[in-house]
């Protein structure tokens, strides 16, 4: 027996609905911003084992040489995803959502049985919850990395006037390596949670898009026949 069940409310979902294509064009502006100044890769000395963005990708999609351009929809973009995510975090706490979200003392022993189970190693179904404990884990890690990238985006925008904040954070060198290394975490953030959505069917996704899924609960027992007794019978008895 199907059953519609409300999951995700109608904020919620305009949340991340918001926030998802905000946060790509902030990535595609900071590729356009960072190209001024390709730095980063993985190796030592003049060996190279991983360039980030080699020459072939910026030929690909035509992103070289447009700095004005990345900063302009970057910080237009920003003023966009802070107040979103202002909003987001305003509301799982008023609302009390924030229950659901953020990691208790089981989360983590609830991951590792997720993991198993989605690795195949682990057969046992798994408790039903609105989050389990890697979404928990992830969707709190994920709020962390916007204030993170909000914080490190400011100290290397503003480096004199916030002098402060990017002397914290280890200087203006550290700073942008910090927020270089928070856009790495947010692909690859995209990438397993698309592969889970794709995973989990279509049940899971119209649940962000109009706030139910579909469960199935067992039908209700009928109810057990009464005996009946005929006058006939209780003259008879007496």
């Amino acid at each position: 027996m199907k059953k519609l069940v409300e999951k995700h409310p109608l904020a919620i979902r305009w949340f991340h609905w918001v926030n998802f294509p905000v946060l790509a064009l902030m990535i595609w502006s900071g590729i356009l911003i960072y190209w001024a100044n390709d730095v980063y890769r993985v190796g030592w000395g003049d060996t190279t084992l991983l360039q980030f963005f080699p020459q072939s990708f910026y030929d690909a999609f035509h992103v070289d040489h447009k700095l004005a351009q990345g900063m302009s929809w970057h910080f237009v973009l920003m003023w966009v995803f802070a107040l979103n995510g202002l909003l987001y975090v305003g509301y799982t706490l008023i609302s009390g959502e924030w229950r659901e979200l953020v990691p208790n003392r089981g989360s983590f022993a609830s991951a590792w049985r997720t993991i198993l189970h989605d690795l195949g190693i682990r057969k046992e179904s798994l408790p039903v919850h609105k989050f389990n404990g890697v979404q928990q884990i992830a969707y709190t890690s994920v709020v962390l990395m916007g204030a993170g990238s909000l914080l490190t985006g400011l100290a290397i925008y503003k480096p004199t006037q916030l002098a402060w904040l990017t002397t914290a954070l280890g200087g203006y060198e550290w700073a942008r390596a910090e927020h270089f290394i928070l856009t790495i975490g947010y692909v690859l953030f995209f990438v397993v949670h698309i592969a889970q959505v794709v995973r989990a069917g279509w049940n899971n996704f119209r649940a962000m898009v109009a706030g139910f899924e579909v469960v199935e609960v067992p039908a209700p027992a009928p109810a057990p026949l009464q005996p009946t007794t005929s006058p006939d019978s209780s003259v008879n008895a007496s």
